[in-house]
């Protein structure tokens, strides 16, 4: 009994640190398939498309209240995305992030071709910025205690340099960009000493570790 009580915080801590890889993972691919729609390869584009339409149709229907009107915006979404990849910058915001901005200012300009209220309009732009997608250290500061107790306690096993960038990123809240700058390091740096700490995190709360 005292092997499975003791079992159980690593057992949330590690799906916590495979959440982390996930996510990283996934900001990752997204901007390389941003990059690649800015070479204008359309396959990135349907690519992107399968990852992120259903998200963003969902936004743009919560803003909109109405399916027809939120197709139509998304058709436009995709359109702009396409047009404007070249200034997409993956040291301002993820790539899913950028999207979801576009999506979200659509919806918008379309609630204004219906000649809504302005107060409307400020109210739905306002719960929109409330509602956003937190940053990654954001979704680490949501975590319950419980779910980060065992990654906490697992970081004292990296690497000083690993423990470190991962303790700025998903618990001090701070963006990769603001580590690189921070520690004074090549952005590509930072992003290779978090992932290999994920991993080695990863392992190290895995069942037979």
């Amino acid at each position: 009994m005292l092997g499975c009580a003791h079992s159980l915080p690593a057992d949330r801590g590690r799906a916590v640190v495979e959440s982390m890889v996930d996510q990283q993972t996934a900001e990752e691919s997204q901007a390389q398939l941003l990059l690649r729609i800015a070479a204008q390869d359309a396959q990135a584009l349907a690519e992107f498309y399968d990852l992120t339409a259903k998200p963003l149709f969902s936004l743009a229907v919560r803003i909109l209240g109405d399916v027809s009107e939120a197709e139509e915006v998304i058709q436009d979404v995709f359109v702009q995305i396409w047009k404007n990849a070249p200034s997409f910058d993956p040291l301002l915001a993820p790539a899913f992030h950028w999207a979801l901005s576009i999506t979200r200012h659509r919806s918008i300009d379309r609630l204004r071709s219906r000649q809504r209220r302005a107060r409307l309009i400020e109210n739905l732009e306002t719960d929109a910025a409330a509602n956003a997608p937190a940053s990654a250290g954001a979704d680490q500061d949501a975590l319950a205690a419980e779910d980060t107790a065992a990654v906490r306690a697992t970081l004292g096993t990296l690497p000083a340099e690993q423990r470190r960038v991962i303790e700025m990123a998903f618990f001090g809240g701070l963006t990769h960009q603001d580590i690189a700058k921070a520690l004074n390091e090549p952005l590509g740096t930072v992003k290779a000493r978090i992932r290999r700490g994920l991993l080695k995190l990863r392992d190290s709360l895995s069942p037979n570790a």
